[in-house]
């Protein structure tokens, strides 16, 4: 499968047959509440001719829900599955019926086009938060600390682990982030939550099978 990075949290999982599309930002929508926070790279606005089968929002904050964002996917013609945590999921309804919303909470799985998709733990500000595993191979933590509970939810096939590392908002910062990609103990393991916001350089991350995604590119896994 073909991974792209959206820049913060953002990845689209694509190939033959499905397309999928987790936390996308592609607005400045947090800049209107912290300025500081003012995107550093533009947004790809050809992003926003992709036609996904399946969104998920991983938790209900406005770099992974951004509704200027949605609004480019969910205001066209195709029915998407969205699955979303519960909080998050109050919120996406609100685009309306057109749409499969999936209550998608811990421990609930959900099969879209051959594609197993399970929610699991994660330890974040949102409480309903989680992290995606797509077919028991890739891991997407989504916002999360390091939980010693998450990794009973997580099974040892692993491939690669997408974290974050940016060590603030109730994120595991690099050193812990590296603790985590040990545990997973997955094959490789990429840096995320770095470089819209902030000057971290992702080199910094002290983890030997690292891969550095670059924005609006395809991963080299």
């Amino acid at each position: 499968m073909q991974i792209t990075w959206l820049g913060q949290a953002g990845l689209l999982f694509e190939d033959d047959t499905i397309k999928i599309i987790i936390d996308p930002y592609l607005s400045d929508s947090v800049a209107k509440f912290n300025p500081r926070n003012t995107r550093r790279m533009p947004v790809n606005e050809e992003i926003f001719k992709i036609k996904p089968d399946v969104i998920i929002c991983t938790h209900n904050h406005l770099d992974h829900l951004d509704m200027e964002t949605l609004t480019h996917f969910l205001d066209n013609e195709n029915t998407i599955d969205v699955l979303c945590p519960y909080e998050a999921w109050q919120e996406v309804r609100k685009f309306g019926k057109k749409h499969n919303y999936t209550m998608f909470n811990r421990h609930t799985e959900f099969t879209i086009k051959g594609i197993n998709f399970k929610a699991v733990k994660a330890e974040h500000s949102d409480l309903t938060g989680i992290g995606v595993i797509i077919d028991d191979k890739y891991y997407v933590t989504g916002d999360t600390l390091y939980n010693t509970e998450i990794f009973n939810d997580i099974p040892d096939t692993i491939d690669t682990v997408f974290l974050p590392i940016n060590g603030v908002g109730n994120n595991m910062n690099m050193v812990d982030a590296k603790r985590f990609a040990e545990k997973v103990n997955a094959k490789k393991v990429v840096p995320m939550h770095w470089g819209l916001f902030d000057n971290l350089d992702p080199k910094c991350f002290d983890c030997e099978n690292k891969v550095i995604p670059k924005i609006y590119e395809v991963i080299d896994l």
